[in-house]
This record gives structure tokens, sequence and C-alpha cells, in this order.
């Protein structure tokens, strides 16, 4: 078979990764970073011993003399260690264009009954409210307030600093915050339900829950920007019998900068109950998508390519790639010298299929 016939190296563009839930993206980022830059395909080829090493052992990140010899490496948004999906990497000239991958659509378990620090079942239980009296049709009459352009406060317990600390710090130690949390104008371009579960599903509240300490903690700092703010647990006035909580699926389109796990509380408070995220995907952002189903999709490359890859990138194939360079360069968008995207090496490339989390 003919030599690929690739454009001049190094290549700068774009290609996507299926993360897994678990790792964070930066730690996904850090790893193929670590590869890019063993590549002659991202990197001078004048530097061969970058090249050999990355194909007879474990590449490591090579220490060039200064950071203009590496590629540069960015990510189009993040996602949180719960979810999985889509996730696009720019490299070189690439990174320039990420800003272009703003809307991205989102699949998440929404389980009621109880609301998190973190608002995703990885925190600990803040309370627990009642949920046997919404519906169907509670839910889906509430969301009408969550689409089109909206504002939204991000969660206590995130990432996010107010005066050079991050959020979450102010609620584990109990410290005021120093003004309220800015509400970001973000845009829910759509959002419906894909799924009502019902009680049939093996979802349940986490294991973990705030002390009477903690929850005096997070109180008086939710107090200081929002007076009647409670860490009290509200339960169902009746016994009941044993029921699961409710769950249901609910599918969005939304902007850069939205919260999927705001959506999700502030949606449990909407319906008289308490809500968090269960699980998260991320099925598709831009053109990239893990089922593509149009003219034009991209899919994206098995994070299980890479993981292998950081233990042994192993052999070459006749055209002289290994075979985590070739599954990026058959879903790759180069971008030229001009800085324009041309069209993928080879389009319409199949996803590798993830696995369904368990209920």
């Amino acid at each position: 078979m003919p030599k690929d016939t690739l454009p001049s190296l190094p290549l700068s563009g774009l290609f996507a990764v299926a993360k897994p839930s678990g790792p964070t993206p930066m730690a996904i980022i850090n790893d193929i970073e670590g590869l890019i830059n063993t590549s002659p395909l991202f990197v001078e080829q004048e530097k061969p011993d970058a090249h050999k090493e990355g194909k007879n052992k474990k590449p490591k990140r090579k220490r060039w003399k200064s950071n203009r010899d590496m590629a540069k490496v960015g990510q189009g948004g993040t996602l949180d260690p719960l979810a999985d999906g889509v996730l696009v990497v720019g490299i070189g000239k690439g990174t320039k264009k990420l800003s272009e991958f703003l809307d991205r659509e989102y699949r998440t378990t929404c389980l009621l009954g109880c609301e998190t620090d973190s608002y995703d079942s990885q925190g600990a239980q803040v309370r627990v409210a009642p949920w046997r009296h919404v519906t169907r049709e509670m839910v889906e009459d509430a969301l009408s307030a969550f689409r089109g352009q909206i504002e939204q406060t991000p969660p206590i317990f995130s990432t996010l600093k107010m005066d050079g600390i991050p959020l979450y710090e102010y609620a584990r130690s109990g410290t005021p915050l120093p003004r309220k949390i800015e509400k970001r104008p973000v845009t829910i371009h759509s959002l419906e339900i894909e799924g009502w579960l019902g009680s049939d599903h093996n979802f349940r509240y986490h294991g973990l829950v705030l002390s009477k300490k903690q929850k005096r903690a997070l109180e008086k700092t939710l107090r200081s920007v929002q007076e009647n703010a409670r860490a009290v647990d509200e339960p169902e006035e009746s016994g009941g019998d044993d029921r699961a909580p409710t769950a249901f699926v609910l599918r969005m389109r939304v902007s850069g900068g939205t919260y999927v796990r705001s959506v999700v509380h502030d949606l449990g408070h909407a319906v008289g109950s308490a809500a968090h995220v269960v699980t998260l995907t991320k099925p598709r952002q831009g053109r990239f998508t893990l089922e593509p189903t149009e003219a034009g999709d991209v899919g994206c490359v098995s994070w299980d390519v890479f993981k292998a890859a950081t233990e042994d990138v192993g052999p070459a194939d006749e055209d002289g790639h290994t075979a985590w360079e070739r599954e990026v360069i058959d879903r790759f968008e180069v971008i030229d010298t001009s800085g324009t995207i041309g069209s993928n090496t080879k389009p319409s490339q199949s996803s590798p299929q993830p696995a369904a989390p368990s209920a």
C-alpha cells in the first residue's frame, strides 16, 4: 500500500477524545501532551531522539531547552471527573480554534430527594427532601424556566475563585464569602426529558453525609449571600414504601460556561424537592461526537488508546505511525499555515462506544 500523504509536518489541528468517567480532563491532557511531544507528527523532525524514545520505550515528556520547542496542547472546555464524553483537543494552531466550540450537548441522570455539596453523586449529602410528590408533568412544566437565556449561579463547591480563594475552600471552612457569587448569563438552547426512570433503577444516595459541624459551616458560608439558606433534612412526612427515589434523564444543548449540576440542583428546588447528578455525558461538542450520524460529524479517539500508549507505544506500521498516532490521524482536522481548518485526514470515522453507565 502507498504511504500516507499528509500535510507538511509538524501538524496543527483538532481532534477529540472519548473521556471516561473518573480522570480529570487535565490528567488526560497531561498524558496526551507527553505523547504528542514524542511524535514527529507534531514536533520538529530534527529532534529524532524524541521519536526514537517514543518508539522503543514508555514515552516521557521531553525537557526541551525552551517551551517553544514543544507542541502547544489545549482543551476546548472542561468536564467534571464524574462526566464522560467528548473532550476536544487542540494542537499547535488548533488551540486558537478551541473558542469556536462553545456550544455542547449533555445527557444527565438526575436523582430526586437528595442535595449534595458538589451537586453530584461524588459529593456529601447536605440534606434530603420529599420526592414522592414529583411527577413527570411537574418536571416538564418546571423546565420552561430554564430554557433560553438565563442567569445561573455557579455551585458553591466549585473551583471558581473569589479574591484568589476557590469557592469550595470558603464552604468547607465556614468562611463567609466577601460578596455574592456573581450570576452568569448562559443560554440553554434546548432542554428535554429523554427518559423517565421512576424508581426502576439502581441509583442510591451517596453514603457520605456532612456532619452537623460541617453543615453549620456550610450554612454560615451560604447565609453570607443567601439569608434563608439551610442545610437541614426535610424527610417525607409519611413512611411510604421502600421504592428507590425517582430518577430521570435530561438532554440539553447549552452554551459554554453552563453548569449542568446547577441546572439539576435548581430544578430540584423548583419542584419542591432536591436533586443531584448521578451520571453526566457530553455526547457532542460542535462537530465532534461520540456517535457520528450526519455529514461533517467527526468521531472521537478512545481514551484507552492513549492509556495503552503511555505504557507501550508499540511498533510502527508501514507508514511509520504507531497505533495511537494512526487513531489520531484518522480523526484529525488539520489547520494549515494560514489558520484555516482543512478537511479531516480521514472523515466519517466512527467513535468507540463508551460503556453505558450502570444504573
